[in-house]
């Protein structure tokens, strides 16, 4: 556990200190237990570096504000400060790619790459949260259902996340959820949605200039596959996978492919 800014994150570090720096951003109603199966892999050649943004996993839960997207950012770059990380290849899970997006853009410095995992490129692009999310946000209704959760109605919620057959989700993933408030969970969401609304992502990345690698499950049920990946084939240079077989996470439902992929790009920046 780190205090950053008066406020505590938690904080994970893998790998040889001195190796190449890949920073890990999860998703909303995440933690970094979500790059659990890719850590082993990266963590070979690089030092891996994981935090729970704030409002999630182990880290602080504020009632007030502070969920902003550039204020998450920013948190993770003091992180890096803190541990010495100079420059590193930065990661992010869907939100978790605008936090890294929203780094690049506040420390150039810092960022040499980015990787986008399933990260909307803007709003015409998203599909559902599924019934369990809409009703989330309605007045009244989402404060109800939020107080009756079970490790049911939470499998639900997170069911659309993945698409490839067979996937059981993990239990610490349904905990993951289960331990957010109310207040943090609705702030977060809406966070992320004020972030693509007020600039596209793909404007964003352009601006940046750095390298980019976006990996999309080619069978994603939050996001459009199809017109996501056309629109990130539009920033010059990008790089875009769309991996077969996989929805919305594809670190989890295909480790393997998404560790190498991610390993790749860092090779290159070094």
């Amino acid at each position: 556990m780190t205090d950053v800014d008066g406020v505590s994150m938690y904080v994970r570090q893998d790998g040889p200190h001195d190796a190449p720096a890949v920073v890990l951003i999860h998703g909303l109603g995440g933690s970094t237990r979500w790059w659990d199966a890719v850590v082993p892999v990266l963590a070979a050649s690089h030092h891996v570096l994981r935090a729970d943004l704030v409002g999630h996993g182990r880290s602080a839960r504020p009632t007030g504000a502070g969920y902003s997207i550039p204020e998450q950012a920013r948190r993770v770059g003091l992180v890096l400060d803190r541990v010495g990380v100079r420059h590193a290849v930065v990661v992010g899970h869907s939100t978790g790619g605008y936090v890294a997006t929203a780094l690049a853009e506040q420390r150039g410095d810092l960022v040499t790459a980015l990787t986008l995992i399933d990260t909307g490129p803007s709003m015409g692009a998203f599909i559902s949260d599924g019934p369990f999310g809409k009703l989330l946000f309605l007045p009244g209704v989402g404060q109800l259902l939020w107080r009756v959760r079970s490790d049911s109605i939470i499998r639900k919620g997170l069911s659309t996340a993945f698409s490839r057959p067979g996937y059981e989700i993990p239990q610490q993933l349904v905990d993951d959820v289960r331990a957010m408030t109310y207040h943090s969970l609705t702030e977060a969401s809406r966070a992320s949605d004020d972030y693509l609304t007020q600039r596209a992502l793909p404007a964003r990345l352009a601006a940046i200039g750095r390298p980019v690698l976006v990996i999309f499950g080619q069978d994603d049920r939050r996001w459009r596959s199809s017109s996501s990946t056309t629109e990130y084939r539009g920033v010059p240079g990008a790089r875009v996978e769309l991996v077969a077989g996989v929805g919305h996470s594809p670190m989890l439902e295909d480790p393997r492919r998404t560790a190498a992929l991610i390993s790749g790009l860092a090779d290159t920046v070094r």
